[in-house]
């Protein structure tokens, strides 16, 4: 298992991140704009004052060099609901190498044990494989779980103008895994 640590934003990040997510196989898979660095400036100045709101939890994702290698989020934070969205992406160099799991693992651990929450959902575009199949490798979720949770679908497919996969963590599942 890759060792990793989130850390919150800074606007020293601004360069890397915009490096790291203009290599054209993270633009896509995203469906970013054309952007510049003071567009990613932007961005971050934005998560950051979002985090203060309380409905998102924004991390970068920083390797056992201490480099950045992507983002991650809990996004549409509901204490009621006790549930929110996560969203993950890495760099494409750092594809392949233990990242994505690393830290999907360490942000469903603030998710389920800091925040509380009881469901955590994932989803992917259908044209996107790869997250779809990053997804499936984790043991502790469940799959398709588009008709038992239609609303959430919806919000999700509403956000990202395209059909969509979706798939939640629980906390037991998650729990139960990591007492093993």
């Amino acid at each position: 298992m890759k060792n990793i640590k989130l850390v919150q934003h800074r606007k020293e990040f601004g360069e890397e991140i915009y490096r790291l997510s203009s290599a054209p196989a993270v633009k896509e898979a995203l469906g970013l704009p054309d952007g510049t660095v003071e567009d990613t400036k932007r961005f971050i100045r934005r998560v950051m004052a979002e985090e203060g709101e309380g409905k998102t939890l924004p991390r970068v994702i920083l390797n056992e060099e201490n480099r950045l290698v992507g983002l991650t989020d809990l996004m549409f934070i509901d204490h009621h609901k006790k549930s929110c969205h996560i969203g993950t992406w890495i760099g494409h160099e750092y594809w392949g190498q233990g990242y994505n799991e690393a830290s999907k693992l360490a942000i469903l651990r603030i998710a389920f044990e800091e925040l509380e929450l009881e469901r955590v959902f994932a989803g992917a575009r259908v044209v996107n494989l790869r997250s779809q199949k990053a997804q499936e490798k984790l043991p502790f979720i469940r799959l398709n779980v588009e008709s038992e949770f239609p609303a959430e679908h919806e919000a999700l497919e509403k956000k990202e103008k395209q059909p969509c996969i979706l798939n939640v963590f629980e906390k037991t599942a998650f729990m139960e895994f990591r007492s093993l």
